[in-house]
């Protein structure tokens, strides 16, 4: 009995007491708390907190909930704000076991009609940062959610040449005034370097620090030339931890996005692509991607790992009709039209002017940017199945793999087709060198001669076929760099086919010939062989042998054509097989640019070198060719019978000039 009454007058005395402090909370004026609440602030952080409004405190577990008026928080002095928050009112919950561990933790803050200063400063200081040097990331209010009800907000950093202004509003409010439909933004201003403009809208609140929940998002921007549009959502906006979106962006140049992305990328003509953005983890991923790059199509998978040495970009582009003139900017050439500039994005967001196009200079001039390439590591696969034919190239079937590793860009394999055969081969780059170090290795196999001249009639051409090899390196930073001081070799090979009669009339100069086809029409004739090998030397290529057999004119020719200057100097001299009446048979003259080869005939001297002759000086060359020639079993070719023709008269003309150079004897 004794026990039932104590255990009730405790009771009772605990409840009196609970609704003693009850009412004195409820009666207490927390305004007596901003003093001693400023000063502490100050105290600790070294910056000025005034609260000239009403303090109220509303008590609760765990979470205590606070409001105040015409709040206003100072910047570090170093900052060029004087203020970093001015708020007509702020709310915020409070985490008691947090706080109790020292932890200062607001699951909630509502900022009513406030301007909020954020900076970056020089040395890495962050003026959110509450410690007195604004560097101990740890000392921070770690936020929540957050909402602004028409505020703005206001980010520089100096150093990375960015400074945003944007402007939020709620729509709709939810209990005790606080936003709870959505919020709306709009932002102006510079990202590194670049203008920017977005507008958007969000969810209710900012997920600063939720990891579990997306924040549903849609923005609409332009960063320099580049614009974008996503919809979707993103977790944790402090650290991005999930991303899941539909992208679409344009621009004029891929290259443009290395300030967005610090991933390199190559220069394009004007693209556009939409798809599926995903984050997680440490990969970044933009999948079921569709587009154009200039007049071509593009489709794909493709994945970005972060949490290597580099970022590391890997995965599958494909193309169903590739445009050539697209492939241009890849390599450096110009975009222009003869005689007209053109504009390159070189991602800085200003213009590069390119070089106008002359007859002079044809070879790609643009320079690589190899100082980005070690911004990133890739694997690429790209594929086009159909090929637009630039000027009638026959070109299709393109399938290629790019790697970048430690700034060495390689192309391995590079296979497309041409002209009914294919050209396969390795293009490597090594970017870590001062000129790039260049290297092309190419295999030139069954062209057909029948689709490198469409012109001539299907049904009276053979299918002869042109095989060969490209062998080159040289260094520079440009393609014309490059081949300017290349060492190496050219090498192509002729084995049957036809051509021209009056082409070849005409190269011979045989004008009875020449009246008599373009009385009657042009004729098919055989061409038996055709050599065209070249020894490449410091950008200049010299002739091994340039030789064209047909059924009616043999045509030899020496000389050079330098890279470097982009000149040819060549003489091809003709021989008839029949006699014309009427020819003038003198050497051919091609010299002048690669973009305009001027063409003259020396009419003053008389052609002195015979079949014999001039096989004399090709039996060798067109032996270490032979290995170009692709002959069916069984099947003999007419290189194999023009070499085994000018074996006999070279030998005697070597032994009657051995016979000629020995002194008689005494």
């Amino acid at each position: 009995m004794i026990l039932s009454r104590s255990l009730k007058w405790i009771g009772g005395v605990l409840l009196t007491l609970t609704l003693l402090i009850t009412v004195l909370l409820t009666l207490f004026d927390w305004n007596w708390l901003r003093g001693p609440a400023t000063r502490m602030v100050t105290q600790k952080t070294g910056r000025t907190l005034a609260i000239n409004g009403d303090l109220q405190v509303k008590f609760g577990w765990p979470l205590v909930r606070v409001s105040a008026a015409d709040v206003t928080f100072a910047n570090p002095s170093w900052a060029k704000e004087k203020q970093m928050i001015i708020a007509d009112t702020l709310q915020f919950t409070l985490d008691l076991p947090r706080l109790i561990r020292r932890q200062i933790v607001m699951p909630e803050l509502h900022l009513g009609h406030a301007t909020v200063f954020l900076e970056r400063g020089t040395g890495d200081r962050w003026n959110w940062l509450l410690d007195r040097n604004q560097k101990d990331d740890k000392a921070r209010i770690e936020i929540v959610r957050l909402t602004i009800e028409q505020g703005k907000i206001d980010y520089d950093d100096l150093e990375r040449e960015t400074s945003i202004q944007a402007e939020v509003s709620t729509r709709g409010k939810g209990q005790d005034g606080v936003a709870a439909d959505g919020v709306s933004f709009t932002a102006k201003g510079q990202y590194v370097g670049l203008p920017l403009k977005a507008s958007g809208s969000g969810g209710p609140a900012l997920a600063l620090r939720q990891d579990s929940t997306p924040y549903p998002l849609k923005i609409d921007a332009s960063i320099g030339r580049t614009v974008l549009q996503a919809e979707g959502s993103i977790t944790d906006l402090t650290k991005f931890s999930a991303i899941d979106m539909r992208l679409a962006i344009r621009g004029d140049s891929l290259a443009q996005l290395f300030p967005l992305l610090g991933i390199a990328l190559p220069e394009t003509r004007a693209y556009s692509s939409s798809g599926h953005l995903t984050h997680s983890a440490q990969r970044w991923t933009y999948e079921a991607f569709s587009g154009r790059i200039g007049k071509s199509d593009i489709a794909g998978n493709v994945q970005v790992d972060v949490g290597g040495k580099r970022p590391y970009l890997h995965g599958e582009v494909l193309s169903q009709l590739l445009d050539f003139a697209d492939l241009g900017p890849l390599i450096g050439a110009k975009q222009g039209s003869a005689g007209k500039p053109a504009t390159s994005q070189s991602g800085t967001g200003q213009g590069a002017t390119i070089p106008k196009t002359t007859g002079r200079h044809v070879l790609p001039e643009l320079p690589f940017h190899t100082e980005r390439w070690d911004s990133v590591d890739a694997d690429l696969k790209f594929s086009a199945k159909t090929i637009h034919r630039a000027k009638e190239l026959p070109i299709d079937n393109l399938v290629t793999r790019l790697q970048l590793r430690d700034s060495v860009l390689t192309l391995d394999p590079l296979d497309f087709g041409v002209a009914g055969g294919n050209l396969a081969g390795t293009v490597s780059l090594n970017g870590r060198a001062d000129p790039i170090q260049a290297h092309i290795k190419v295999r030139v196999r069954k062209m057909l001669i029948s689709e490198l001249f469409p012109t001539f009639d299907r049904n009276k051409t053979s299918i002869g076929q042109v095989n060969g090899e490209i062998d080159l390196a040289g260094q520079g930073n440009a393609v014309s760099g490059m081949l300017a001081n290349a060492d190496g070799k050219v090498a192509l090979v002729i084995a049957g086919g036809k051509i021209s009669r009056l082409m070849m009339e005409s190269v011979g100069l045989h004008l009875w010939e020449m009246l008599q086809l373009k009385v009657t029409g042009d004729q098919i004739i055989g061409i038996r062989c055709g050599v065209a090998d070249f020894n490449v030397k410091n950008g200049v290529m010299t002739t091994n042998t340039l030789v064209l057999d047909t059924d009616v004119t043999h045509i030899g020719g020496t000389g050079t054509i330098d890279l470097g200057k982009e000149t040819l100097d060549l003489i091809l001299t003709p021989e008839t097989k029949k006699t014309s009446p009427v020819a003038l048979r003198g050497p051919i003259h091609i010299r002048g640019s690669l973009g305009k080869p001027d063409v003259s005939v020396d009419t003053a001297q008389v052609a002195t070198r015979s079949l014999g002759a001039i096989a004399l000086g090709v039996v060798n060359p067109l032996l270490s060719l032979l290995a170009l020639v692709e002959t069916g079993p069984g099947i003999d070719s007419d290189c194999g019978r023009l070499i085994r023709e000018a074996q006999a008269p070279a030998q005697g003309a070597v032994q009657q000039h051995s016979k000629i150079s020995k002194p008689a004897k005494q």
